[in-house]
């Protein structure tokens, strides 16, 4: 038996009937094609799946597509407007911070989390905030150096 659900993804208005069981994850990546959400670990502890409900930092492969009925999702594919990314992603290109990319829009979308509480985050704020994101290539100082260039130049400051 499926259930319906009445959401919006990056802007974009979609109802449609889904499994019980679908996780959000699973939702966004095989009935909307948003592929740019990862599923990494399925258990909540990696960071990859994680994609902004209604304006909160959730695993996306933790919650259920049906309990994201109502709600506002934001994902990696969101954040661009047009053919202009977003700071972040221009950041995590430009200090090589991707690697191999698949903890890329999880690292992303949790760091514009935090800079939407907090523009202008120490070293140890940022460290503290992307904790919960695993890069298993280990690029984490290109990552906080990203967040950083992004952070100034959505300030409106010069980029060090």
């Amino acid at each position: 038996m499926k259930i319906g659900i009445d959401l919006t993804v990056n802007g974009e208005r979609h109802q449609m009937e889904v499994d019980p069981q679908t996780t959000l994850v699973e939702f966004l990546r095989e009935s909307l094609h948003l592929t740019g959400t990862k599923e990494g670990c399925g258990t909540g502890n990696c960071g990859a799946c994680t994609v902004l409900v209604d304006r909160k930092l959730v695993n996306s492969c933790l919650m259920l597509a049906a309990d994201a009925n109502g709600c506002q999702i934001t994902t990696i594919e969101g954040l661009a407007k047009g053919e202009n990314l977003h700071p972040l992603q221009k950041a995590f290109m430009e200090q090589d911070a991707t690697q191999c990319g698949f903890c890329t829009p999880g690292m992303v979308l949790t760091a514009y989390g935090l800079l939407q509480k907090n523009s202008d985050p120490s070293e140890s704020e940022i460290i503290h905030a992307m904790d919960d994101n695993l890069c298993r290539c280990g690029s984490y100082k290109r990552i906080i150096k990203a967040i950083q260039t992004a952070a100034t130049e959505m300030r409106g400051g010069e980029i060090r």
